[in-house]
Formats: C-alpha cells, structure tokens, sequence
C-alpha cells in the first residue's frame, strides 16, 4: 500500500515536471513562472535601460500574468549571460542583446554563437553619438578631429564599454579615419562611461543617446556627431535649443564613420512557435504604448522592427560585417 502510494506521488510529480512549459489545453503558450530577463552588460546602459523600461510597462498595464525579473549578467563581456541562455531550454528565460552578441564571441573565442539562441524580434537599433564635455574648447567634430590631428598619438583619452566590444570597433575606426592613436578607456557600463566624461577624466566617448541624454540636458555634455548615415529624426528639443535631429552626421562633418547597433530579443535554442508568438506580441503591445513612442523619441532610437526569417537574415549579415570590422581591428581571437 505505501509503495502504492509512493509511486503515484512521483508519477504525479513527474506528469507535474513534464508539463510545466505547456499552456492549458486548446490555449496558446505563456509563462508559468516569472520570466528572466536577462542583460548581458551591466546597469546603466543602454541595453539595462531597454530591459528595465520593457520591464516596467509590463508591469504598469498587466502585460502579462507573470512578472518580468531583469538580472544584469556581464561577466566575460557579456559571456555569463548568452552562456546561460544557451545553456538551457526553459522559455522563461530571454535575453537583451547588443553587439556583444558578435563580439564577444569573436574576440574571446569562448563557445557561443547566435545561433545557438532563438531570435524573437528587432527592436530598434541604437545610434552612437562622439560626446565631449560641455566646457572642452571642441565645439565641432571639426574641432575635435582638428586636435587629434595636431596631438600626439595616445594623448587624448575615449572611453567606452568593454574591450574590443562596439565602442573600442567605433575607436579604432575613428583612429583610421583621423591617422592617430587614442587611449582607449574602457569600463563595465555606458552609465559609468558617461559619468568618467562628465568628471572630466577623459577627453570623449561614443555613448548612445540613452545613456548620456540626462548629462547633455543638464548642460555637462554636448554631442558633436552621430554614426549613422542620416541624421535622427527627432525633432523635440532635448536642451533649450538643440533637439536630437540638430545633431549631424558625423560623416557630413567630415569624419568617414558609420555604426548601429542591434537591440533586440532572443529565447533559448528549440524555442516552440507558441513561445515565439508569446514574446512577440508581448513586444508589440509594449511597442503600441505612448510611453514607448516617447521612450524612443528621448534615446533617439532608429526603431526599425524585425521578426522571423527576415530577422535571423539580418542578425547572419550583421556578424559577418561585425566579423570584418574587428578583423581589420586585429581584435578576432587567435
């Protein structure tokens, strides 16, 4: 009788384990438990921004009946938190990425590929601006490239996140165009690189707009040019009187650099249609909503949206570009 007993325990305790990540029958998949967010950088840049902001809509209109839980995992460049992802099967788990999720790879060799994950959808994609401090003699690119120039290799100071991630690529593009060296500065997040600028304890950086927008309206930073090949249409004024479509193109300005960067969803590997489906439209409901539309006007996001094969297509072309940058970098792992 116990023994009876015993095994129709663990039989329910197995049946309750294996249909832990199904829907109800006839229904379409959602969460069963919180969902992880995870960021593969640290807190203050742009990626955490994202996670957070998505983060908070869920939970402000009932986006979803499970909360959303954003972890930072930064170690290794990024490395802890695709690891993970990769690692497991459980669609409770997503993922926020940047470009580390090519370069980290690429430059460390550590066992990883996008391939390994499901892609859900694009975003947006996120634009780099060269930022100075605000009282620094270089109100122009043109002032600034002027004062590479006439400087000694390795005087002036960038600082950027990480190390041979999207704002070293950016440095070492900016140094070709320019003929000089900078010392390249990194630190773990884009909040505490605009705070080093802020402090004036290094001469520029390539943040994107989200992380230095709240030093450029409170006046401490000021934004020389954008890396894109047309300038931000945003209109609304971030200072008294400059707004976002004010910024040029660095290009215009004479200074031949152009980078985006991907921010955008991804799930483990195996992921179901369902589970797909289910984080899709959970991001088109927070791409519908006025806070959205205001949240990407202030980052000055280019908020071209992708899903299914024509954003595996994308990702696949944006590694292979990536993959020549940063051999003409010499940053690939030997």
């Amino acid at each position: 009788m116990i023994r009876s007993i015993a095994r129709r325990t663990l039989a329910l305790a197995v049946a309750a384990a294996a249909t832990a990540y199904l829907p109800a029958a006839g229904a379409a998949w959602e969460p069963t438990k919180p969902v992880e967010f995870i960021v593969p950088a640290g807190t203050g840049g742009g990626a955490d921004q994202m996670a957070r902001f998505i983060q908070g809509m869920v939970a402000k209109h009932n986006l979803m009946k499970q909360p959303m839980v954003v972890v930072n995992k930064s170690g290794g460049a990024g490395a802890e938190g695709f690891l993970e992802v990769k690692g497991t099967k459980d669609p409770h788990k997503i993922i926020i990425t940047l470009s580390n999720l090519f370069t980290t790879p690429l430059a460390t060799g550590v066992p990883f590929n996008w391939k390994d994950l499901t892609p859900v959808a694009m975003l947006a994609l996120d634009e780099f601006v060269l930022w100075v401090n605000s009282e620094s003699p270089y109100k122009t690119t043109q002032d600034y490239v002027a004062a590479l120039k006439a400087g000694e290799s390795g005087k002036f100071k960038m600082a950027g996140t990480g190390s041979k991630q999207e704002d070293q690529i950016i440095t070492v593009a900016l140094e070709k165009a320019v003929g000089k060296k900078l010392t390249y500065v990194p630190f773990k997040g884009g909040g505490d690189v605009a705070v080093q600028l802020v402090g004036k304890h290094v001469d520029s950086t390539v943040n994107n707009p989200i992380e230095a927008i709240a030093h450029w309206r409170s006046g401490a930073l000021r934004p020389l040019c954008v890396f894109d090949a047309k300038p931000m249409p945003y209109p609304a004024k971030v200072t008294a009187d400059k707004s976002w479509q004010d910024v040029p193109t660095c290009r215009s300005q004479g200074l031949d650099v152009e980078y985006l960067m991907l921010r955008g969803i991804f799930m483990p590997a195996g992921a179901t249609p369902d589970q797909v489906a289910f984080y899709v439209d959970l991001m088109n409901k927070v791409r519908a909503l006025p806070e959205w539309k205001k949240y990407t006007e202030d980052a000055a996001f280019n908020t071209t949206f992708m899903t299914g094969k024509e954003y595996a297509d994308w990702v696949g072309k944006a590694e292979t570009r990536h993959r020549e940058l940063m051999q003409e970098a010499g940053f690939l792992a030997k």
